[in-house]
């Protein structure tokens, strides 16, 4: 067996997966930089539509504060806070108003108990361990031939890849409850609904890609491991 970078059927797997998160990395950005520069109709910054879209459905009790870091932007359910990067809070264009909308999104969703975004948070520590300690578990144990210890990795890495695919129907969720807010409460007009549309499911392709490639390396780890396709040779 080959170490996995240089292993072919990694390559052969991976690669597609990889150019998809590439490809939606770029469209992200493309679009945020093309809307980023379209201002809407009424004027309000990001953080002064979240707020507003937040107070309309009796959240007063959640926070805005500033993050740092390009598209940083997060809704903290633990603490109830929405956090919008510096281009989102103080922007007054339509990726602005578009992505402070997609996290009070989830502060409704929050509210409103979802149960994705609650099993997401279950989830949350099982990531954590996976994130700290599968690579390492599968990589030891396929390298020293301890298969044991690299199917507990591999279990571990099975949880992150059930937070990665229960992450897709809450950001869906969450950009269709922004779209339909911006155009209930007037913060964006029809025209500029269709830019906010294209921004949101530019990112939306993110997740995505990150749940396709996720999907695709447990799949590889298994087949290396003789869980899949019959033992590895």
């Amino acid at each position: 067996m080959l170490f996995y970078g240089l292993d072919p059927l990694y390559l052969m797997m991976l690669g597609p997966a990889l150019l998809l998160s590439l490809l939606a990395s770029m469209l992200v950005k493309s679009r945020f930089a093309r809307y980023s520069k379209v201002s809407t109709s009424r004027g309000l910054s990001g953080a002064e539509a979240a707020r507003l879209l937040l107070d309309a459905n009796g959240l007063l009790n959640v926070r805005i504060e500033t993050a740092q870091g390009f598209l940083a932007d997060h809704y903290d359910p633990g603490c109830r806070v929405l956090r919008l990067s510096p281009d989102v809070y103080s922007g007054r264009t339509i990726a602005s108003v578009g992505i402070a909308a997609h996290e009070a999104g989830h502060a409704l969703q929050h509210a409103e108990r979802y149960g994705p975004l609650a099993l997401r948070s279950m989830l949350v520590p099982v990531a954590n361990l996976g994130s700290n300690l599968a690579w390492i578990l599968i990589f030891a144990g396929m390298l020293l031939g301890y298969l044991g210890l690299a199917k507990i990795g591999l279990v571990l890495f099975a949880g992150m890849v059930v937070f990665t695919l229960v992450t897709l129907p809450v950001e869906l969720d969450a950009s269709k409850r922004a779209k339909i807010m911006l155009a209930s409460h007037g913060v964006t007009t029809e025209a500029e609904s269709a830019g906010v549309s294209k921004v949101l499911s530019a990112a939306a392709m993110t997740y995505v890609a990150a749940a396709v490639t996720a999907v695709v390396q447990l799949l590889y780890f298994a087949i290396r491991l003789g869980l899949v396709g019959g033992s590895d040779d």
